[in-house]
């Protein structure tokens, strides 16, 4: 059954620049069921030094305005003076803003980056959950959920009783066990001399003492993912025809969900901003870093407002 929290009201700040992507982030939001009771802010930022170009700014506002309207959706417009992702960010603090929506570059992005400055910036300093959408934009039929244990990646699955994916979305959920190096006793190479020092270090003991480690790491993971399964049975909406499944894999975090976006086909990662796994010295918050720029699909980064933002992602 899902949560009284599904009924609260959605408050999303798009912004916008004219740019293909930025485009693609309109067209995305377009897609999703946005519950009735959403509302809309649109925001266009320029420098001040291009004032005198507003019709730039003001015109692709107008064409998404009549969009929205179009499908009943409150949306109000601005267009403000300022530094790109410093405006936007305090926009969002300064209003009841539950989504932060922009394109993953700019009109000004430079030729073969994958990730803009501003949307870079949005994401390491806003604390509210930040959508960063990547053109060309076909629609979302497959989701990716990442999980680390970790209080951070819980607020996303919790945060997916709000965000209202696409009638019919395939959600994957993914943990990422750490690499097999990390705890597997080196092998002896041919001809090294034993000792009963290296006999320690290289003996059948530590081989089971690993393979126990790594069964114990295998069962959290499943058990992990399990309780994540039932948890978004329990607050996505009913009869909105999305489909989960778990994925438990080994090795580099951002290299096993890059390599999942390619295999599935993803449109999206849902993620949280950061989070330690179990003791386990990896940070979501650097793997978002990745994910952003190498995944080539949109992600959300889901950050609760008032939450710290940690500055090494």
């Amino acid at each position: 059954m899902a949560t009284d929290h599904l009924k609260e009201p959605c408050h999303v700040l798009l912004a916008i620049d004219g740019s293909e992507h930025a485009y693609a982030a309109s067209a995305l939001l377009q897609d999703l069921p946005l519950p009735k009771a959403c509302s809309i802010q649109a925001i266009s930022v320029f420098y001040p030094r291009d004032a005198g170009n507003l019709y730039f700014f003001t015109k692709p506002l107008t064409e998404i305005q009549k969009v929205f309207e179009n499908k009943g959706i409150p949306i109000s417009t601005d267009v403000l003076a300022g530094s790109p992702a410093e405006v936007i960010i305090e926009t969002a603090k300064a209003n009841p803003t539950d989504l932060i929506v922009l394109g993953a570059k700019g009109l000004r992005a430079t030729l073969g980056i994958l990730l803009g400055g501003v949307a870079q910036q949005v994401v390491e300093y806003s604390n509210h959950p930040v959508l960063i959408v990547r053109a060309p934009y076909s629609g979302i039929r497959h989701a990716l959920l990442v999980t680390d244990g970790s209080p951070h990646s819980q607020q996303a699955v919790e945060y997916l009783g709000r965000f209202r994916l696409p009638k019919g979305t395939d959600l994957k959920v993914l943990y990422v066990l750490p690499p097999l190096s990390l705890h597997r006793a080196p092998q002896r190479p041919p001809g090294y001399p034993v000792s009963p020092s290296s006999a320690a270090s290289f003996g059948p003991e530590s081989s089971s003492t690993v393979s126990t480690i790594e069964e114990e790491e295998e069962l959290e993971g499943k058990k992990l993912l399990g309780k994540t399964v039932d948890r978004l049975g329990q607050i996505l909406p009913e009869g909105a025809g999305i489909t989960t499944s778990s994925l438990l894999l080994r090795g580099d975090a951002a290299t096993e969900i890059i390599n999942c976006v390619k295999t599935y086909q993803i449109d999206l990662i849902i993620a949280g901003s950061l989070g330690t796994s179990k003791g386990k010295d990896w940070k979501l918050g650097s793997v978002s870093r990745k994910l952003l720029h190498y995944a080539g699909c949109s992600v959300l980064i889901v950050r609760e407002p008032g939450q710290a933002v940690d500055h090494s992602l």
